[in-house]
């Protein structure tokens, strides 16, 4: 799968009610309310807000999607790897994050 990157992000979440474009970390980020829900992590994948009970269902049963790291297992986060999962699951994880927000 090709490369991609914020662009894509950004249209997938373009339908979600509320959701604005600013930054977070110095990177790009998008949040609802003012709060956080993804941004562009430094090294190209997407940090999205996850319900922590199913983080590790999610990391270990689609790990070609997802992933974590020490960083982010006291938070409600996780990591897309966003030149593997398809836009369709992408726009899924993009909702659930917006919803959690």
């Amino acid at each position: 799968m090709a490369k991609r990157g914020w662009e894509v992000v950004r249209s997938l979440a373009a339908g979600l009610a509320g959701a604005e474009e600013g930054s977070s970390y110095r990177t790009p980020a998008l949040k609802v309310g003012g709060k956080l829900f993804a941004r562009l992590h430094p090294e190209g994948d997407l940090v999205v807000r996850v319900d922590p009970d199913d983080r590790d269902l999610l990391c270990e049963g689609e790990p070609q999607h997802f992933h974590t790291t020490d960083h982010y297992r006291g938070y409600d986060m996780m990591l897309v790897r966003l030149d593997a999962i398809p836009n369709k699951r992408l726009a899924e994880v993009l909702e659930d994050s917006w919803r959690r927000v």
